[in-house]
């Protein structure tokens, strides 16, 4: 799942740092596609700050509610069903069907979220905006991350363009797709395949909105357990 649908399973938290670990595993990503950590393997001694325990908490939610997602039987059909017009689309290019309809579907849930009024896209930078930076990039030196200044540049304009909010309207989410592809592949998919895919978008987007809600309401019930 992506950031706005993390944010959705912890958006009743009051807890900041919780909500910042919901989010770090794909900001880490994000940041440097190279960086692979768990801090989930550390031993819990480590974290000796009550901040830090609370990202961690986040971070462990994260992984959870991936696993849950990416193992349902929603998950395996919006996939397949989506794939099907890609793959006309992606005729010619290196690009995997695969990849961009995994990304499609997390990308149009997080839409979703926003035009179904489920999450408050602002409340998200409002949180994250109280917490103390610091104890982001302790917590990362933790876990063997020596590049923090290139972190810090990263999450510093994640939160200052607030780009999150723009997922609401599908064309944002084609040209989010292609800059996720280019960082990947060499060559893009062009102007007109990029249209193309906000029609498809938008096309898939109202099959979605039919019973989207239901994968959100099974992981929440699994968290519970």
């Amino acid at each position: 799942m992506n950031f706005l649908s993390h944010f959705y399973f912890d958006s009743l938290s009051r807890q900041p740092y919780q909500i910042l670990g919901g989010l770090l595993p794909d900001l880490v990503k994000n940041a440097d596609k190279s960086w692979n950590i768990h801090p989930e393997k550390l031993p819990i001694s480590v974290f000796d700050n009550p901040h830090h325990l609370q990202i961690l908490k986040g971070w462990n939610s994260h992984l959870r509610v991936d696993k849950l997602f990416h193992s349902s039987a929603f998950f395996a059909h919006h996939l397949h069903q989506i794939k099907q017009p890609l793959l006309g689309l992606l005729k010619g290019t290196a690009i995997k069907p695969f990849f961009l309809a995994h990304i499609s579907i997390e990308l149009l849930l997080d839409s979703l979220l926003i035009t179904e009024n489920m999450v408050v896209v602002e409340n998200l930078y409002l949180k994250l905006n109280e917490i103390d930076d610091t104890e982001i990039l302790y917590f990362l030196r933790l876990n063997q991350i020596q590049d923090i200044a290139k972190f810090q540049n990263f999450y510093s304009v994640f939160k200052t363009e607030k780009y999150l909010s723009t997922y609401a309207h599908t064309d944002k989410i084609s040209y989010a797709l292609k800059r996720i592809c280019m960082r990947i592949w060499d060559t893009p998919i062009s102007q007109t395949q990029e249209i193309e895919l906000t029609e498809i978008l938008n096309a898939y987007k109202i099959k979605l909105s039919q019973d989207f809600i239901f994968i959100f309401e099974h992981i929440a019930a699994k968290l519970l357990t």
